[in-house]
């Protein structure tokens, strides 16, 4: 028998390694693009900074240092060279496909960073397989703009696994569902009527203010934002501004929310403030072809009848007054059960009473109080 060489000798020594094994390999040197590993054979590994990983532009060096261990994939024996490529990547999407359909099969919850945020939806790379997540399956309600997305960290559960058209859809919507319907059975187990609580102001429109409570919403009508009126909720809300609000009323899931606190009401001493026979001073806040609505004070409004605001006869109440004017009249009727004030200016201009007059002043009164009665239920209706 012949003797062997020194190189064949040297082969010997070292394992015989073939396309697509998996091997261990130490890493000796380190650059930006690519690394050296020695692998146990006899020629050392080549990793790519493109077989390594997705994310381009990656710098190795903050990566990998000499001396580190992993495992990687055997792409080429030999690329002509005499060097063996080497791929991290291929090895841990593999273990990824593992790992998803296990995720899969088991609905488990994951976490990922989004990778790119897309026409249709967010991308998210995990494990090296990349999971799509469409635009109608990221939230539960309607977002007209993804990029808040980019780069943040979300969960989602993988609602289809398709490996051989390697289709990977993930889904967020159907854990924040869930979250919200456990949110909201927490919520009406803690809450009732008459309780105050906080919230945050989801949504302002014309006719009131949706409030997230934390669960579910409750809706703040317009009515009830304040004791004094509200001509225009935008004006006065803004989407995220915390309140205090007061539970009105409860209905199945359905919440009506108030602003109107009691300690707040401004009717509580008005008998004491606006007695009968008393002269106030106030800015004119509306007008109807019955009379003016008088602010004596924030949520206290009095009505100036037509017919009360001079000794001469008025058409309309627009044809001498104006709003934000301010005037001076005199209380001739108080209904606190209803929440209703007579003014009458004429009364402040006429001469000494007499009987006559006496009798007329009451004829007056009884004329103001039908009114009132009259253009709040017309305002009633026209908020309705």
């Amino acid at each position: 028998m012949s003797e062997l060489t020194f190189e064949q000798m040297l082969d010997q020594s070292f394992k015989t390694i073939r396309n697509g094994e998996v091997v261990e390999g130490t890493v000796i040197d380190v650059k930006e693009d690519e690394a050296i590993l020695n692998i146990g054979y006899k020629s050392d590994g080549i990793l790519t900074r493109n077989e390594y990983t997705n994310e381009p532009g990656t710098d190795l060096t903050t990566i990998l240092k000499p001396g580190d261990t992993l495992e990687v994939k055997v792409i080429k024996v030999n690329d002509g060279e005499g060097q063996v490529l080497l791929s991290y990547k291929r090895l841990a999407a593999e273990k990824g496909n593992k790992r998803i359909q296990e995720a899969f099969e088991n609905k488990e919850v994951l976490t990922a960073k989004v990778a790119q945020v897309l026409d249709g939806g967010l991308s998210v790379v995990l494990d090296e397989v990349r999971i799509f997540i469409p635009a109608s399956l990221v939230s539960n309600v309607y977002e007209k703009d993804l990029s808040t997305y980019a780069g943040k960290e979300i969960e989602f559960v993988i609602s289809e696994y398709n490996p051989k058209r390697r289709r990977y859809i993930g889904d967020r919507k159907q854990l924040l569902v869930a979250k919200k319907e456990e949110m909201q059975k927490e919520l009406f187990a803690r809450i009732k009527e008459g309780d105050v609580v906080e919230g945050t102001v989801k949504n302002v429109t014309d006719f009131g203010a949706f409030i997230d409570l934390g669960g579910a919403d409750g809706l703040l009508h317009i009515s009830e934002m304040s004791w004094g009126r509200v001509e225009n909720p935008k004006k006065t809300f803004k989407v995220g501004q915390e309140l205090k609000v007061l539970i009105k009323e409860i209905e199945g899931t359905k919440i009506a929310l108030s602003l109107k606190f009691d300690e707040l009401n401004p009717w509580r001493d008005a008998e004491k403030k606006f007695a009968i026979g008393d002269t106030v001073t106030g800015k004119v806040a509306r007008m109807t072809d019955f009379g003016a609505f008088v602010e004596l004070e924030e949520g206290v409004d009095a009505l100036l009848h037509v017919s009360q605001i001079s000794k001469e006869h008025i058409e309309k109440p627009a044809d001498v007054l104006s709003i934000g004017q301010e005037v001076t009249a005199k209380i001739v009727d108080f209904n606190e059960a209803d929440r209703k004030i007579s003014l009458s200016m004429k009364a402040l201009l006429a001469p000494e009473p007499t009987e006559e007059m006496d009798k007329e002043t009451e004829e007056d009164a009884d004329v103001v109080s039908v009114d009132i009665d009259a253009v709040i239920a017309a305002e009633a209706e026209s908020e309705e």
